[in-house]
């Protein structure tokens, strides 16, 4: 047996009363959503100085890449791919010149010079612990920018998020067997 509908009132906004009211509210949205100029310009530097820092972060990384790859030409071939994605990481965040693609194949002198006279870039004596330097340079780097997230803007978080995560996932490859 069909229950039948009940004549009560129905408690909240009506439909129409909602369609009326839409417009005003979007209107008073539009006209206090305007920029102060006041902390959104400090928070604009802060993020640049956040993008210009992971910029040089990628790029002090390629520079580790080139100086492993040079010490040690047998990883050039696993450590190739991952190289150019930090290459790619540091163009992302607006760096990238002194770090270029081609150089993964055969570092020229003066980038093997340069990264071999930084005291980071020192390369161990065999594979594995060139490797194991490697993973530890991107753990720490994934994890200042996995902590950096909170600081910095929107679209700023996404992309210090992702380059964390492939961070990570170079952590692995370094470290697990032969990839």
């Amino acid at each position: 047996m069909p229950f039948p509908s009940s004549p009560r009132a129905r408690s909240g906004p009506r439909r129409r009363s909602l369609l009326a009211v839409a417009p005003a509210a979007l209107a008073l949205t539009a006209c206090t959503g305007g920029d102060s100029g006041g902390p959104a310009g400090e928070d604009a530097s802060a993020a640049d100085r956040a993008r210009a820092r992971a910029a040089r972060d990628s790029e002090g990384l390629v520079e580790r890449y080139d100086a492993v790859i040079a010490a040690r030409p047998g990883l050039a071939g696993r450590l190739g791919p991952l190289r150019e994605e930090a290459v790619r990481h540091a163009r992302a965040f607006g760096g990238g010149r002194k770090a270029s693609p081609s150089a993964s194949s055969s570092p020229s002198p003066s980038v093997t010079s340069s990264a071999s006279s930084s005291p980071s870039a020192t390369v161990p004596g065999n594979d594995k612990d060139a490797l194991a330097g490697l993973a530890a340079a991107e753990r720490e780097l994934a994890d200042r920018r996995t902590k950096a997230l909170g600081g910095v803007p929107g679209e700023l978080a996404r992309l210090l998020a992702s380059v964390a995560a492939a961070g990570a996932a170079h952590v692995y490859l370094l470290t697990e067997g032969d990839a």
